[in-house]
Formats: structure tokens, C-alpha cells, sequence
């Protein structure tokens, strides 16, 4: 008892000292702040002042930059993260094993295994490539906000590392499961990156206006219905979507745009919009080594799936000449739609995903080079026409925003590049394929369908995934919107500022944001 009213007593003293701060100041520091020397060394507890027997205490040094729900809200991700890995250790134990290399035959026929290939060396050679362009690509892609970029990309290793344990799990239960285990490997590895990426780009629409929180329940439940909408395309239906136009691109963009309207706060909007968008030199570094490894890396990505070593030798090759002409076109349009005489390293980013993801159904497909090219130059056209006339449209009347601009840069490609995957589809032949129409069309090879039969499937899978896409964004948006997962947009706000935040020259340093080191997105 002694030493807690020995504690109070200097906490009391300390906080009259701060409170004398402002007849300290001289006439030409208005403005400024003093801080005590003691200051840094209570603001690692300062959770006290919220607590008992401190609750009555006041610390000005705290105010705005330390809420009395700040400690509630990292407590709040501290233990929602400590829930679901042990939940995600608790399922491991029981359900996953190792796959043996040597019994290919775990996969049930029933499923759709043709993503399975036969040398170990190959899928771990894609595994690898695909890991490294979802952990480095993407991680540095959401860092273009330069005051939240290091920020952002830590919260994307968080939804990364949760993502692949839960993928794992679910897509499992669909495509791994035998005998009452789940077996992984090099493919499930493979298949749960696509699932993440998936979600990165759900977590590009509502960038900045979500907490970690709220994106790790935005992960647990995108996944589920992601891989839902993945079985029932490919497996139950038989679509051709190797490079995940449709289920990772397209379900991704319009599942983040549905929560991005669902969680629609005008004021909030209004009032961080401008701040959100700031672009310095900071942003272009992001932007110069995410787009690198997207170049070295995705096409990887488009053809990790792909049934047999010639027909990943085309979609690497289509991927490749998609974007660099892509990349042509941005620099054709751009300065006629700003007055810019060369394009920021952020749009040539932006291209270069384009690029890819248009190519995503289509890549094994194409059988003439000047296709993929001519693919690649018109989705770079189309991309920055969207951010320059669509995206001001999404906001005013839609209500939707759209932060990173997925619908430009994956929205819209993935939609051209399932018509382009149907109508190459209606082309398909023995002579145009040769033995390659087994391996992308295997019903259309053994005659159990028709090439137009093929294509209507292909077609119709469009609607499907936006159907699916649109009522789990809704479902997920109305529970993000529960009071109790969301801070008033006062109290957000202010954690905003202080992650990680980064001064810039000729600034102040301020204290508050190494010291809280929130862990929020927004």
C-alpha cells in the first residue's frame, strides 16, 4: 500500500509538472511543446491513467497523443492474434500432415488436382517464387501512402503470416483432405499464396480506413469464401483459370470494394482523403523495388499452376510481353492525362500489374505472341483511364474508396482477361493446341464437352465470382461495422498519426510515435 501511494504521489507531482509546461515556454516557442526529461520515461506505462487507482489522475503529456483506449485497442490485437494461433496450432495438430512425395495418389480423383505436378523440384521451385512475389511485391505495393508505408507493409506480413496457416486449413479440407487429414505441401503451399494474395488486394481497397483487427476477421472470413468460390470454378465446374484472373484478381478487387462501400463514413472520408493520398520520394522507393520484383517474379506466379512444363513455357512468355506493353502504354498516356511529362514509378507499378493480371486466365491460352502483346496494350490503356475518370466516379456517386485503385489495377484486368480467356476458349482446337488442349482443356480433349460448351462455363464464371464476391464483401463489411471492432473516428484518427511515423526534414521530432508504436493500419 505504501508503495502504490508512493507511485501515485510521484504521478501526481509529475503530472503538476506538465501542467506548468506553458509558463516555461518563452515568447518565441508558440507553438511548441516542452516536454520534460521524465516524459520518455512514463510513456511506456501510460496506460496508468486509465487504470486503477490512477483513473483519476491526469497526464497532460498524454493528450491527444496517447487516448486512455489506446492501450485497450493493442491489447484488443494482442490477444484476437493469440486466439487464432493457437486455434491455427490446435487444428494443425490435429488435422495436417506432410505429404509423402512419393504417393502422388493422396490427392481424392474427385478433386481437382491438375495443379498437382509430378516433380517435387518444379513445385517447389514455383513455391518459392510465388512466396517471395506475395511477401515482397505485395508488402511493398500497399507502402505507397507515405505517411502510413512502413506501417502498412508490417500489417501485410501480419495478414500474410495469418492467411497461409488458415488457407492451409481451408483449402485443404477441399483439396488435400484423405482419411481424415490434411496433407501439405509444395501445391497446398502454392495454393494458399494465391488465397493471400487475394486477400492483399481485398485489403488495398480499404487501406487506411480498417485496424488490424478488423483485417485479420477480413482475412479469416475472405479466405473461406474465396476458396469456396476457387472449388466451385474449378473443380465442380471445370473453368481453366491457371493464373487466377477470375478467383484471385477479380474476387479480390470487387470483395474489398463492397467492404470499402459497406464501411462508407462521409465524414472520416472526407476528412482523411487528402492526407491518405500525400506522395513523396518515400513512395517512389516503395514503388521502384515492389515493381522490380514484380517483374522478376509474377510471371511465376501466372504459371505456378499450369499443368505441364510447355504450356508454363507459354504463359511465362505471354505474362512477359502482357507487360511490357503495358508499360508502353502507360507511358503513351499518361502525360496526355497529367501534365507529368513521364510517368510516376507509381503507375508504371500500377501497369505492370495490370499487365499481369490480365493475362491470369488467358497466359496458357495465347497461342501467337502479338495476342499477349496487344492483351498487354490495351489493359494499360484502360487502367490509367479508370484512375483518372472512373475512380473520381466510384467516390461521388458509389460511395466507394477505393485507396489503392484494385478495381484499375485488378478489377478491370481480371474482367478483360476472363472475356479474353472465353473467347480464346471458343477457339480452342486439336490443330490451334495439339497435344496441349488435354492439358488446358481436358473435357473439351476426352469429348465429354463442346469447345462452345467450354466457353459458355468460362463465361459464366464471371457473374459468379462477382456474385460471390459482392454478397461475402457485403456479409464482411457489416460485421467490420460492429461498434465494438471500430474506434470513433476521433480516436482513429489520432492513431493514424502515430504509426510509425516518420518526420520529415526540418521537423520536430515527435515523441508519440516511436513511443506508442500502435499497431494500426489506418
Amino acid at each position: 500500500m505504501e508503495a502504490c501511494q508512493g507511485i501515485q504521489c510521484r504521478v501526481s507531482v509529475l503530472a503538476a509538472l506538465s501542467r506548468s509546461r506553458h509558463s516555461l515556454r518563452g515568447a518565441g516557442d508558440e507553438g511548441r511543446t516542452w516536454q520534460p526529461h521524465w516524459q520518455e520515461e512514463f510513456a511506456v506505462p501510460a496506460w496508468l491513467s486509465s487504470c486503477t487507482p490512477f483513473a483519476v489522475v491526469h497526464l497532460p503529456w498524454l493528450s491527444p497523443n496517447m487516448p486512455e483506449h489506446t492501450a485497450a485497442s493493442r491489447l484488443r490485437l494482442s490477444g484476437l492474434c493469440f486466439l487464432l494461433q493457437i486455434l491455427n496450432i490446435l487444428l494443425f495438430a490435429v488435422f495436417v500432415r506432410y505429404s509423402p512425395e512419393s504417393s502422388p495418389g493422396l490427392c481424392p480423383p474427385q478433386l481437382n488436382c491438375s495443379h498437382r505436378n509430378q516433380d517435387p523440384a518444379f513445385q517447389q521451385r514455383h513455391f518459392q517464387d510465388v512466396h517471395i512475389q506475395v511477401l515482397l511485391s505485395f508488402g511493398l505495393l500497399v507502402a505507397f501512402l507515405s505517411r502510413y508505408g512502413p506501417g502498412s507493409a508490417a500489417i501485410s506480413i501480419l495478414i500474410i503470416a495469418f492467411t497461409i496457416q488458415w488457407a492451409l486449413l481451408i483449402q485443404g479440407f477441399f483439396y488435400f483432405f484423405l482419411n481424415g487429414k490434411i496433407y501439405m505441401g509444395a501445391p497446398s503451399m502454392v495454393s494458399a499464396d494465391f488465397c493471400t494474395a487475394a486477400v492483399l488486394i481485398s485489403a488495398g481497397a480499404v487501406l487506411g480506413r480498417v485496424n488490424p483487427v478488423q483485417m485479420l476477421l477480413l482475412a479469416l472470413l475472405e479466405v473461406t469464401l474465396c476458396t469456396l468460390n476457387e472449388y466451385i470454378l474449378l473443380s465442380l465446374m471445370g473453368v481453366s483459370d491457371s493464373g487466377r484472373s477470375l478467383t484471385v484478381h477479380t474476387f479480390g478487387a470487387y470483395f474489398g470494394l463492397v467492404v470499402s462501400r459497406v464501411l462508407y463514413q462521409p465524414c472520416r472520408d472526407k476528412r482523411k482523403r487528402e492526407e491518405r493520398q500525400d506522395m513523396g520520394h518515400q513512395t517512389d522507393v516503395f514503388a521502384v523495388v515492389g515493381t522490380i520484383y514484380l517483374w522478376i517474379f509474377w510471371p511465376s506466379f501466372t504459371s505456378a499452376t499450369t499443368a505441364h512444363d510447355n504450356a508454363e513455357n507459354w504463359a511465362v512468355l505471354n505474362s512477359y510481353l502482357s507487360l511490357v506493353a503495358s508499360t508502353i502504354a502507360t507511358f503513351i498516356l499518361s502525360p496526355v492525362l497529367y501534365e507529368e511529362s513521364t510517368p510516376r514509378m507509381v503507375q508504371i507499378q500500377d501497369a505492370t500489374l495490370a499487365g499481369m493480371a490480365v493475362m491470369g486466365m488467358a497466359g496458357e491460352m495465347l497461342v501467337t505472341p502479338f495476342g499477349a502483346l496487344i492483351a498487354g496494350f490495351l489493359v494499360g490503356l484502360i487502367s490509367p483511364l479508370g484512375f483518372r475518370f472512373f475512380t473520381p466516379v466510384l467516390h461521388s456517386r458509389w460511395k466507394i474508396q477505393d485507396t489503392w485503385g484494385v478495381h484499375n489495377i485488378h478489377g478491370l484486368p481480371g474482367i478483360l482477361g476472363a472475356l479474353l480467356g472465353t473467347l480464346l476458349t471458343l477457339l480452342a482446337t486439336a490443330d490451334t493446341y495439339g497435344d496441349r488442349l488435354e492439358l488446358v482443356f481436358p473435357l473439351v480433349a476426352q469429348g465429354s464437352r463442346t469447345v462452345t460448351d467450354q466457353a459458355f462455363i468460362q463465361l459464366g464464371a464471371l457473374p459468379l465470382t462477382l456474385l460471390f464476391a459482392a454478397l461475402g464483401g457485403w456479409v464482411t463489411g457489416a460485421i467490420l461495422k460492429i461498434k465494438m471492432l471500430r474506434c470513433s473516428a476521433d480516436a482513429q484518427y489520432m492513431e493514424n498519426t502515430v504509426l510509425w511515423e516518420v518526420a520529415e526534414e526540418g521537423c520536430e521530432h515527435r515523441a508519440s510515435g516511436k513511443e506508442l508504436g500502435i499497431s494500426t493500419l489506418v
